[in-house]
């Protein structure tokens, strides 16, 4: 290699190096349902930073992948609002077919599905591009939560009253299997498999301290695990809702983390042996948990505490927590570019 060869390479990867880096901005997303208010929360400083007023009983959310809107359901104008992210503003609602419930966004951003939440059950689907609400999927009973599966090619929903699960093709939008059982269907979350599509169906259920497993292959229900007992000497706090609900599985698949509401407490599986790690104490009536997107810390909505526990999931502490509106329920990590 000559010396002029050998500069030229030199200043070439000097502007590499000189090229800006892009950071994303990750933001906790708490949803308020007993008023109008939805509180944002910086991770790095775990403080309020943001509130979106004027939803009222606000309660699923869900963020454009390209980081210009959040998407909040609404249940006292049975709407799902858009909102501004850079001005907090809402700027459109999308009339629905009934009163919502959660909602889930396909992996592209183009789709909204949105619970249905009253019989005889749907999941309305959102158009982000023309922002109105192109269809209205029927399924059997009325629909509490809705997700995206991990490789985007499925839509999964969830009903209490039919207790049953139903996966809808997401490029057809149509149902393609379902599976009824014994008790009502709540929160859900996913195990992945080496090549991305779904292995588990991690089901909370009504009336259960725990949670059941399904293979999404077979169609059936594998296992079911019920949660610790508490030790003697603390109680259980036995206000409203279920007794199991929210779930998250961190970014590496490694491990389920599980809400207690009963227990007031979250608890931690290892994956895919579903092997105890431990338990960490929160505020009263933890019912939903998202994650960082690094897996390192749990965001935890205490219902009946009116704020959020940050837990600490190599350690296994709390280690602090952030005062939200009224009545926090759902909650989801946003990663805006």
């Amino acid at each position: 290699m000559t010396f002029t060869q050998l500069r030229k390479r030199f200043v070439y990867i000097g502007l590499l190096f000189a090229l800006p880096v892009v950071a994303s901005t990750v933001r906790i997303i708490q949803t308020n349902s007993a008023g109008d208010e939805v509180s944002i929360i910086d991770p790095r400083t775990n403080k309020v930073v943001g509130v979106i007023h004027g939803i009222e009983v606000n309660h699923g959310a869900a963020a454009a992948p390209d980081g210009s809107h959040y998407y909040i359901s609404n249940e006292g104008e049975s709407t799902l609002d858009v909102v501004d992210t850079k001005t907090l503003k809402v700027t459109r609602s999308i009339k629905l077919t009934g009163h919502p419930n959660n909602i889930s966004i396909s992996k592209d951003g183009r789709r909204v599905y949105v619970a249905i939440a009253r019989p005889p059950g749907a999941v309305d689907v959102i158009d982000t591009t023309s922002m109105e609400r192109v269809k209205s999927i029927p399924v059997k009973g009325a629909v509490h939560n809705t997700y995206v599966t991990p490789d985007g090619k499925y839509v999964v929903s969830g009903s209490i009253q039919s207790k049953t699960i139903t996966v809808i093709d997401s490029k057809t939008e149509t149902p393609v299997w379902s599976l009824t059982m014994d008790l009502g269907i709540r929160p859900m979350a996913f195990a992945a498999n080496p090549d991305g599509s779904t292995k588990w169906i991690f089901v909370q259920l009504s009336g259960f301290n725990g949670f059941a497993v399904v293979d999404f292959a077979t169609q059936k229900e594998v296992n079911r695990i019920k949660l610790p007992d508490l030790p003697a000497g603390k109680a259980t706090f036995p206000e409203g809702g279920n007794e199991s609900h929210g779930m998250a599985v961190t970014s590496d698949g490694k491990m389920l983390v599980v809400n207690s509401r009963l227990n007031s407490a979250i608890y931690t599986y290892s994956l895919p042996a579903l092997k105890l790690l431990g338990s960490v104490d929160v505020g009263h009536s933890p019912d939903w948990v998202t994650l960082t997107p690094d897996g390192k810390m749990a965001y935890v909505a205490n219902a009946a505490s009116n704020s959020v526990s940050v837990v600490d999931l190599a350690a296994m502490k709390e280690i602090t927590r952030i005062p939200v509106g009224e009545v926090p329920k759902r909650n989801i990590t946003a990663i805006l570019p």
